[in-house]
């Protein structure tokens, strides 16, 4: 070790270790279990590995309220990404991560590496990428700047996803002042797997070699994982270093490197070089296994000169993957990156003293043990309060917002921007590439086909954050339950769910309280709905200037589609064909679009969500739709049963709706009730689905006029062409972002 380092006291004075990251407790911590100072190396080694993008210090106690095992889960959260049985020796490997700080920082890059990690994550398991989606949420785009991080975030997605051949099938946006200063960009993966397959981040077998495989490492993304768990500053760019930068057709070459890596019995575990790099890689397989890693950092392949110890241990390049194989077969398994282009050197071995050692020059400049970089991080309990605007909205009406001109009101919806059309996004994506989308953005869920098999997987991403900050134990109920009414109304059973936990600063009580109750409502749908949670991704302290975004938890989740007749999408099919309305209708507009169109805020009650009658629900429109008596299907979300029915008539031929509905107006057309489809079916079938979905009520019918005729009991309330419908809502985003700042 170098004699060069200051003491304690120095240390301490200057706070050295503050401005990478640690507490003073943490520090102190690092001292005492080392029974000794770090040198900076090491402290570099915390600093990183006890931040909350690593350690999940202050979100562990909240993960634990999740249900995380079932008949199907294969692997549970833990390693790079959860596993699920699809039958036929088959699974689906999936997650969904955020990419927040990068993509705020430099939008292209920061959402083209988000993709880049997410497919490490898949692929490392062994299984091949076959879908991505995306969830974006951005400020209201009426400023030039978030203009600009919206369309190079989407423009860095594309190129990503486009570049490395794995079709961009779904996703979501939400545009609103909370993510003025803090956009999100969270980003999921799916792959497929046979069993025999399935890898895990382990580095096992004394004396097996570690080997380094991809790009090489450079002095980016140095502390990013540490910039991830602090808030938005902003000098925040200028003070951290640049942010990554992707190279997606590496990616590719590695991926199929890996992919034919994985069947080797050389191989005995593999894990991305992710969020801290080489440090979270090394620590966390040789902690997983119960042994060592010693590391010769001379090995490391750099792109920079003269690059430190610390500098290679915390960058974050991108393309890289850390692997641990049998000894003395090294060169076979060199071998097989090769043939694909990607350079792997051996830079390390696995001990048996479970210790992280870093040579460097000759000298050991680190030596750490793995557990305390890892399982043995400390844990925070954190201190939780219920806010008073928590307390003011439970106490109030619900009430109806004042409409005069239920058309005008409709178009309006139609064009809010968490509404409208996405086509100027999903248009940039690739969504038909390795040829097996079935369904593709815009309609429900995302379907891609099981090449070989009469199955297919439809997956979705879905989160009101409206809700969740209105009521965060009922909002997350309701992310769940829309996630599966849409894998529900594609055909698909929900089997599990990916999330994405982006809140503000745990160390505030209330922000804490919102994370606390938003698991419990997500904890208690997937145990309704029978959707564990198989893996996830924890971004706290997405504050800027103090204000914090809406908590958001982004639910990704994965259905079965057990036979390809099952498959079914949102618009109508064809005339004469009778309309139905599952669920009841009430006066619930707290969170919804109207009110912010109305009022411009948010405030009330969130919608009430019954559990049991969610899940009865879908079971009940499920077992119609493998009858095959449902021609279309669309779970009623923002903006209610007047936006659902229109966006049913928006990908139909010549087609059109009439339908009555009771009750008040502004509640039957605008409500944003839970647990609610619109669905047709032929003529003849009508008898057998009734008896099959108790709940249904018969509303219209499907017409061949082109048009929306909306009637309510005193006459109509809604009438007009499909066109200028459609007009408004496919041309509002494109609108938005010509419009002048």
């Amino acid at each position: 070790m170098s004699n060069h380092e200051p003491t304690k006291e120095q240390i301490k004075e200057q706070k050295l270790y503050a401005e990478i990251g640690l507490s003073d407790e943490e520090y102190e911590l690092a001292c005492e279990k080392l029974g000794r100072l770090p040198n900076s190396t090491e402290t570099g080694l915390f600093s990183v590995m006890l931040s909350e993008h690593c350690s999940y210090k202050s979100s562990k106690p909240v993960l634990r309220k999740f249900p995380t095992k079932g008949p199907r889960v294969l692997q549970g959260p833990g390693e790079g990404a959860g596993v699920v049985d699809i039958g036929d020796g088959q699974a689906v490997v999936f997650k969904l991560e955020s990419h927040n700080y990068p993509s705020a920082i430099e939008p292209y890059q920061g959402a083209a590496t988000g993709v880049g990690g997410i497919l490490r994550d898949v692929f490392s398991m062994g299984a091949r990428p076959i879908a991505s989606l995306n969830s974006l949420r951005f400020g209201e785009l009426k400023s030039d700047r978030v203009k600009y991080l919206f369309e190079q975030a989407v423009a860095g997605i594309a190129g990503y996803g486009n570049a490395i051949g794995v079709p961009t099938v779904g996703g979501e946006i939400q545009l609103d002042p909370c993510y003025e200063g803090n956009p999100l960009v969270n980003a999921m993966v799916v792959g497929l797997i046979n069993h025999e397959d399935m890898q895990k981040g382990v580095a096992a077998g004394v004396g097996n070699v570690v080997m380094y495989a991809g790009a090489k490492t450079g002095r980016d993304g140095i502390h990013g994982a540490t910039a991830s768990s602090v808030e938005l500053s902003d000098d925040s760019a200028e003070k951290s270093s640049p942010v990554q930068v992707g190279d997606p057709f590496m990616e590719k070459l590695l991926m199929e490197a890996c992919l034919e890596v994985v069947k080797s019995d050389a191989l005995i575990g593999i894990q991305d070089m992710g969020a801290a790099g080489l440090t979270s890689s090394s620590a966390e397989m040789a902690s997983k296994a119960g042994y060592g890693v010693e590391l010769n950092l001379d090995l490391v392949p750099q792109r920079e000169k003269n690059m430190t110890a610390y500098e290679m241990m915390l960058s974050e390049s991108q393309e890289r993957m850390l692997i641990v194989v049998k000894k003395g077969r090294e060169d076979e398994v060199k071998a097989i990156f090769e043939k694909h282009g990607v350079p792997a050197v051996a830079i390390g071995r696995v001990t048996d003293d479970k210790m992280l050692r870093l040579i460097h020059k000759g000298e050991v400049v680190a030596e750490v043990p793995a557990d305390y970089l890892a399982e043995d991080a400390p844990v925070y309990h954190k201190s939780s309060s219920e806010p008073a605007y928590f307390r003011e909205f439970q106490a109030m009406e619900n009430v109806e917002p004042e409409v005069s001109d239920y058309k005008e009101t409709l178009t309006k919806l139609l064009q809010a921007p968490t509404i409208a059309s996405k086509e100027y996004v999903y248009n940039q994506f690739d969504y038909q590439v390795q040829t097996n989308t079935i369904v593709a953005p815009g309609s429900d869920a995302g379907v891609v086909r099981i090449r070989g098999k009469n199955k297919a997987i439809a997956m979705t991403v879905d989160c009101n954050s409206r809700y969740i900050y209105l009521d965060p134990e009922t909002g997350g109920k309701i992310a769940v339950a829309e996630a599966a009414r849409n894998i529900t109304a594609s055909g698909g059973t929900p089997i599990a769910i990916t999330d994405c936990l982006n809140f503000g600063n745990p160390n505030k009580p209330e922000i804490f309280w919102q994370l606390e109750k938003s698991a419990e409502g997500i904890s208690a749908a997937c145990t309704a709905l029978d959707a564990p949670v198989i893996s996830g991704n924890v971004s706290l302290s997405n504050e800027r200037s103090g204000s914090a975004i809406y908590p958001t938890p982004t639910i990704g989740m994965v259905g079965l589609i057990e036979d390809l007749s099952h498959i079914t999408t949102q618009e109508v099919k064809q005339a004469g064909d009778v309309v139905y309305l599952i669920g009841e209708t009430k006066t619930e507009f707290g969170g919804s679009e109207l009110q912010k169109l109305v009022h411009g805020k948010i405030f009330g009650k969130a919608p009430s969500i019954d559990l049991e009658v969610e899940a009865s629900r879908q079971k009940a429109l499920l077992s119609a739709i493998k009858e095959g008596l449902v021609q279309s299907a669309h779970d009623v979300a923002e903006g209610g049963v007047a936006v659902a029915l229109a966006e049913k008539t928006f990908g139909a031929k010549d087609l059109g709706i009439h339908v009555t509905l009771e009750g008040s107006p502004i509640t039957a057309l605008f409500s944003e009730s839970q647990s609610r489809f619109i669905v047709t079916v032929k003529e003849e079938n009508a008898s057998r689905f009734e008896e099959l979905v108790k709940d249904a009520k018969r509303i219209g019918v499907v017409t061949d006029d082109a048009k929306i005729t909306i009637d309510g009991e005193s006459g109509v309330l809604i009438e007009g062409t499909v066109n200028e419908f459609c007009s408004a809502w496919k041309g509002a985003i494109p609108c938005l972002l010509k419009s002048e700042a």
